[in-house]
């Protein structure tokens, strides 16, 4: 797949693809330029409407198409595409036939850059994305330099790369759709965080979904940061055609080799950005600066210092941080500690390599499960965490398949299957979780599944899981009195 340099945007007949925030901001911006602009969108709802109706109002050459996501309009010369379009889409495919480009958001930001445009510190993974991303930029904010943590978080990047304001350095979180679209992109530096099965209903393959996310790395000038645990990370740096003199720097939770971040008593140490690293190491912060400090989290913090470290940032700013940082909701949470248990909500966790990082941070653990699992096996998931088990709650549309898994790996673990979809069910797995809980024990919401079989997002069920918290802790307060 390739992409040509647009020089001139105006008079461009360009189509977008996807009435959502990414688009609406991709035809503003290219109608702004000079572009007449196409948004397609199968949706015909009162609400696609009502958003129709207000970007045709407020931008001039734009104009809307609902309820026929598949044709291509005529005279397209380029389409642009929202990240969860798969690439088999009608669309595209008629794209393809009539010789047009498809590309994706990041891809037209990148181009749309003015002169003196900040650097892109860029991040992708499987898990950890966003809250590596937001690690950075507070790293960057806390060494004193304008920043702002964009790409698949926050502001959409096309308004951030066009907007009035300066920035000195962008954090840009990238996800294997956005890659797989947008083949220009050359970071200054930029992370693999790990690589376990996911999305592969879009991307087709595992080695697919790989080389999308391998993308990141291509054409970057100081370093490519990747996962010492997960040699495939190393691979794809190994693969990438990058600026000479580009380092390949390893981040590891043991003890860090030559060119590495890792680990030391407690101490994350920088052994790739000081002089003399054969011998030599730099002290960053302390496990207890990092919140939460979990390991998958340790490793999330290691990943944003070696970005910032590439850019120049001095040690202390990454102590200082990883200190003012706080994770956005429902990522390892807590929550509340009723009758000495301890209640965290990681519903964020919606595939099995994210469970997995989860569970591993806490032990004895009272499991909560379940969802829509999106084509995952569990035999991995439970084999790894069977250890850390006191008990399992399991929900939703595919609990069997955790069933299933726990009764090959982890037999003698007790499970509770709950049949209820209702709006009381989050309330009942945790009033079932406290009953098979200890003292001392984590009953942990890390359901290694996606939501919308019973909930709108994992927002939502985490909200539920929080809730149903609170009215344990005030029924056993009540117990108290």
């Amino acid at each position: 797949m390739g992409s040509r340099q647009v020089t001139s945007w105006q008079d461009r007949n360009i189509t977008v693809a996807g009435l959502g925030v990414s688009g609406i901001s991709a035809a503003r911006a290219l109608a702004g330029l000079g572009a007449s602009v196409t948004v397609v969108d199968g949706g015909d709802s009162e609400g696609h409407r009502a958003r129709a109706a207000e970007l045709e109002a407020r931008a001039k050459g734009v104009s809307v198409r609902l309820g026929d996501a598949e044709t291509l309009p005529e005279g397209t010369d380029l389409v642009v595409t929202s990240p969860g379009w798969k690439p088999d889409s009608p669309l595209f495919l008629a794209a393809a036939k009539a010789g047009v480009d498809v590309v994706g958001d990041v891809e037209i930001a990148w181009q749309l850059r003015g002169e003196n445009a900040a650097p892109w510190l860029a991040i992708t993974g499987t898990n950890g994305k966003t809250t590596t991303t937001q690690m950075l930029a507070s790293i960057l904010r806390a060494a004193g330099l304008k920043t702002a943590a964009v790409g698949n978080i926050g502001t959409p990047i096309i308004d951030v790369v066009t907007g009035d304001e300066h920035y000195d350095v962008l954090a840009v979180e990238l996800s294997s759709y956005q890659l797989h679209w947008a083949p220009s992109v050359r970071a200054h530096s930029a992370a693999v965080l790990n690589l376990a099965p996911d999305h592969l209903d879009w991307h087709g393959s595992m080695e697919a979904y790989a080389a999308d996310k391998g993308r990141i790395y291509e054409g970057n000038t100081i370093a490519c940061v990747y996962n010492v645990a997960d040699p495939a990370t190393e691979r794809l740096v190994e693969e990438a055609d990058v600026e000479e003199g580009c380092r390949a720097i390893g981040f590891t939770l043991g003890a860090p080799g030559p060119s590495m971040l890792g680990v030391v008593d407690g101490i994350l140490v920088d052994r790739a950005f000081v002089q003399n690293r054969q011998k030599n190491a730099q002290e960053l912060a302390h496990v207890e600066d990092v919140n939460p400090p979990a390991p998958h989290n340790i490793a999330n913090a290691l990943a944003a210092a070696a970005l910032a470290r590439a850019f120049g940032v001095e040690p202390r700013a990454v102590r200082d941080g990883l200190r003012d940082f706080r994770p956005d909701a429902h990522r390892v949470a807590y929550v509340d500690e009723v009758d000495g248990v301890r209640y965290v909500d990681d519903s964020k966790a919606t595939n099995t390599h994210a469970a997995e990082a989860s569970l591993a941070a806490f032990e004895p653990v009272v499991w909560i499960a379940g969802g829509l699992a999106k084509g995952a096996t569990f035999d991995e998931l439970v084999r790894k965490s069977a250890k850390r088990l006191r008990a399992v709650v399991l929900m939703g549309a595919d609990r069997a398949l955790i069933a299933e898994a726990l009764a090959r790996h982890a037999p003698e673990v007790p499970v509770t299957d709950l049949e209820r979809t209702d709006t009381g069910a989050m309330l009942a797995a945790v009033r079932e979780a406290a009953r098979l809980a200890e003292p001392g024990d984590t009953v942990l919401l890390a359901p290694a599944c996606a939501s919308m079989d019973m909930f709108a997002n994992y927002n939502t069920r985490g909200d539920a899981f929080a809730d149903a918290v609170r009215e344990l802790a005030s029924g056993s307060a009540a117990d108290k009195v």
